[in-house]
């Protein structure tokens, strides 16, 4: 009969046999490194074309421009340009002592004469018809005189309004009665 094998020596025998065999592994040369290679840098997106301005030949003239010196001489130029794009809304004479709406309105006109902002100094807030009509009137009267000497000018105005819809600005009224 065959002796039993006791358990313990099994396990023994096995751990010994485990360790040599991990002894082994140990003992021969190192596995090669595993070297990855970089990413490529990233494609660098064309460049855009860069545009030129137009020639200034082929830029047009303004129409009309102005030789103020100051802002205040400004508001004169813009005034009377006001008046001749509106011929038909103005008051003619004295206005009567009440009006319907006074509003102070600040412009910005650009070198060109184009008008680029505007800003309620005071704003007859009772009649925002009144605002945007008056608002209106200025943006559809661009381009005003370019002010070549200011290359820019923000001007204001007082517009004094009659309950009729015509009105006169401050710059060019005629008065009160």
């Amino acid at each position: 009969m065959k002796p039993a094998i006791d358990r313990r020596q099994l396990l023994q025998a096995s751990s010994a046999t485990g360790i040599a065999v991990l002894l082994a592994a140990c003992s021969g040369p190192p596995p090669a490194p595993v070297v990855l290679a970089p990413a490529p840098p990233p494609t660098p997106a064309p460049p855009r074309p860069i545009q030129a301005p137009p020639p200034v030949a082929a830029q047009p003239r303004p129409d009309k421009i102005s030789n103020a010196v100051t802002p205040k001489d400004y508001r004169r130029d813009a005034a009377s340009h006001l008046y001749s794009k509106n011929g038909d809304r103005i008051y003619k004479g004295k206005m009567p002592p009440l009006l319907y709406a006074v509003g102070v309105l600040q412009v910005e006109v650009d070198p060109r004469g184009h008008v680029t902002s505007t800003h309620w100094m005071r704003a007859p807030r009772h009649a925002p018809e009144v605002m945007a009509d008056i608002e209106r009137t200025v943006r559809s009267a661009s381009p005003f005189p370019a002010p070549i000497r200011l290359a820019g000018v923000t001007y204001t105005d007082t517009w004094l309004w009659h309950k009729s819809g015509r009105f006169q600005l401050d710059t060019l009224t005629e008065g009160q009665t």
